[in-house]
């Protein structure tokens, strides 16, 4: 059976019209004005709501293994969460731990996430580097479609690269056409800073920020595209231009530092591409002064940073320079796993939730706010993602042929963001308390209504892997 969205607004990356959206099958398969549904068609009156392209978010971690504990959203409560707040798409890390097989830990996330309700694709992390790393990487780009490798400037000892195996990462990647996405973080400064900070005694969520400055950041963003830079100057046997470096994807770019790095990077002509989150636009380290503990909610890395930050991302935000708004979705429950730090900021699990925000806070603090248009609104929550990790058309557009995925959003709607009525499995929000114009009144994942007017119709195991191109 199909489904007729009628008389919505429709959005997509360039443009905003009136009209409908026919699909079946879990595919789009007319966008129009005035269309006609086959008898025994469901249909959707749209009218005075805007219809987007199902939200994509490139960065979450469900169920990950982390500092001892598991994140508390798993690819099911996850990816159903992601449908309430108009996400039909995730990209989730594979995370080897340091000296496994790239191959054994793509296995086992595999296999978590086949209870996913929606669509996900996967980055692989890369923790480690020899010769055998390499031929795995070619592995899972050719075999998975995995076209994309994270590196991790920071968490030395653990998951962490240093900078010798961070360049085998990049030449590996520039060899296979793939796109190396970097956490940028001085590691081993962050290391010392926190040892210092224990040792005088400040142990508190509050000096998690402190042993990790937005300077060491904008260091990290600068040297890997620096060190991206050398890649190709080694490959070419002589002084690569800019524009000879593979692309970088800078994660979760929180401050102005690391903007710099990059303005500076792109007018010499060096490809990097940014991606940001609402945490890093809405809030200021001032979250992490809340009494009896409960800044450890906020304890995530990079951490939110002092004010002044938020509006320098607001102004590259719209004036295009920032591509992507993902979360970092990797939620720890309050009082039993952040719990662990409430004597030592560093054994705090590091994540807060995200992902069922995403789109309202964007569309609320974005749009409806006047700093963002509409369409840059879907460019950098839909289509921009996308395409940069290789699923568009197929996701991130109202076109045909594309997923039947699509979200109607009410603008007249309101409500306030809560951890008692999210849906996220945690037991905070750091957006608590935040006022939302408009609201999700129906999520539609690969031509199933899977969300309508609040009751949540997911199924487990709907969701289905992404071999990327």
């Amino acid at each position: 059976m199909g489904i007729l969205i009628k008389n919505g607004t429709i959005v997509t990356a360039s443009e905003h019209f009136v009209g409908d959206v026919y699909s079946e099958d879990g595919i789009i398969r007319a966008v129009g004005k005035a269309l006609q549904a086959p008898m025994g068609s469901e249909v959707i009156d749209a009218s005075g709501q805007f219809v987007f392209p199902g939200g994509v978010d490139p960065h979450v971690h469900m169920e990950l293994p982390f500092m001892g504990g598991v994140s508390s959203d798993d690819f099911y409560t996850g990816t159903a969460a992601g449908v309430a707040g108009g996400t039909t798409t995730i990209i989730d890390f594979i995370i080897p731990n340091r000296n496994q097989s790239l191959l054994d830990a793509r296995d086992q996330t595999l296999a978590k996430a086949s209870k996913a309700v929606a669509d996900y694709g996967l980055h692989m992390a890369v923790t480690w580097f020899d010769d055998s790393v390499k031929r795995d990487m070619g592995r899972v780009f050719r075999e998975d479609g995995i076209q994309s490798f994270k590196i991790f400037m920071a968490y030395r000892g653990a998951i962490g690269v240093d900078d010798v195996e961070l360049v085998g990462v990049l030449d590996a990647a520039h060899d296979l056409g793939a796109l190396v996405t970097s956490h940028c973080e001085h590691g081993d400064a962050v290391v010392a800073l926190q040892k210092r900070l224990i040792a005088q005694g400040k142990t508190e969520p509050k000096y998690h920020a402190h042993s990790r400055p937005s300077f060491l950041e904008g260091e990290a963003t600068n040297r890997v595209i620096a060190l991206a830079r050398a890649t190709g100057t080694a490959r070419n046997g002589h002084d690569a231009t800019a524009a000879d470096a593979p692309p970088v994807y800078i994660v979760h770019l929180t401050c102005r530092e690391s903007m710099d790095a990059v303005t500076r990077a792109r007018s010499e002509g060096q490809i990097v591409h940014v991606e940001t989150c609402p945490q890093y636009l809405l809030l200021d380290d001032s979250v992490y002064d809340q009494p009896n503990f409960e800044g450890a909610a906020y304890v995530m890395s990079p951490p939110i940073r002092p004010h002044g930050h938020q509006d320098y991302l607001w102004n590259a935000l719209r004036a295009g320079q920032v591509d992507v708004v993902a979360t970092d979705h990797c939620p720890f429950m309050q009082e039993t796993q952040k719990v662990k730090g409430l004597h030592d900021f560093t054994k705090i699990p590091n994540g807060a939730a995200g992902i069922e925000n995403r789109m309202a806070l964007m569309y609320t603090y974005g749009v409806a706010a006047g700093r963002i248009s509409l369409e840059q609104f879907v460019d950098v929550c839909c289509t921009r993602p996308a395409k940069l990790f290789g699923i568009h058309p197929r996701k991130g557009a109202i076109t045909v042929g594309a997923d039947a995925d699509l979200v109607i959003y009410d603008p007249t709607g309101s409500y306030r963001v809560s951890a008692k009525t999210h849906r996220h499995n945690v037991d905070r929000n750091i957006f608590e308390g935040f006022e939302i114009k408009g609201r999700v009144t129906t999520t539609i994942v690969n031509g199933r209504v899977q969300f309508h007017d609040g009751d949540l119709r997911v199924e487990r195991g709907a969701g289905r892997y992404l071999r990327r191109t």
